[in-house]
């Protein structure tokens, strides 16, 4: 049974999306404007994907400008040709309702100075072939209808793809009875990767996880 661990705290439209709705896209196929959609303007829209990127602290060292111009240029939305890209996408129909991040793991600065991903294990922090999946953002109206699994599913598939030999998260925990809010929960819940196939390697802190998929030899290449 899906519990609040699902990120989808409220609920606009509760109904779970029916598959042959949902699309997930790499996020250079979509617009800037469905991207922009996406994050809106509270937490989500100010952060822009960028606190594990940012030098320094992510509010008082950048602007909202510098923000959101790296979330563009990283998205490289709008030009399905790009090499990379920083995330997907997803629709439901014809509107955007989600995003996931995920990429190498030496794509995220601060995850390279953060306890989280390194406790208890001999990781090679200059490896580029493990990828991260480090934040979901789930537009207000599509929320509380599980669309955090099918993108963590998606995120596996599009990091083998493209090379990956591992895939890594460090989602949160929600003891019983805590009340948990969407900002704490933008990492993901324990339980949508291990819906998706991830299995624990690590618990640096009381509340969070480490998660991975080691992919088999034949991993793909962009």
């Amino acid at each position: 049974m899906r519990t609040m661990t699902d990120l989808d705290i409220t609920a606009d439209e509760p109904s779970p999306i029916p598959a042959e709705r949902l699309t997930v896209v790499p996020a250079n196929e979509a617009s800037w404007e469905d991207i922009a959609a996406i994050f809106g303007t509270t937490d989500a829209g100010r952060c822009q994907c960028q606190r594990f990127k940012v030098a320094g602290w992510i509010w008082r060292d950048s602007t909202q400008e510098e923000r959101t111009a790296m979330l563009r240029a990283q998205t490289a939305c709008g030009d399905p040709d790009a090499p990379a890209t920083s995330g997907l996408v997803a629709y439901v129909g014809d509107e955007p309702a989600g995003w996931v991040a995920v990429e190498p793991r030496t794509a995220y600065p601060k995850l390279r100075t953060s306890r989280v991903p390194w406790t208890g294990r001999d990781e090679d922090k200059d490896d580029d072939g493990v990828w991260a999946v480090t934040c979901f953002v789930v537009r207000k109206g599509h929320r509380g209808r599980g669309l955090t699994y099918p993108l963590a599913r998606a995120a596996i598939d599009f990091a083998r793809e493209r090379g990956a030999r591992a895939i890594e998260a460090y989602p949160m925990t929600a003891p019983p009875g805590k009340v948990i809010t969407w900002g704490e929960m933008h990492v993901g819940a324990r339980q949508v990767f291990e819906e998706a196939g991830f299995k624990e390697v690590g618990r640096p802190t009381t509340r969070r996880v480490v998660m991975r998929i080691d992919f088999p030899g034949d991993a793909g290449t962009w």
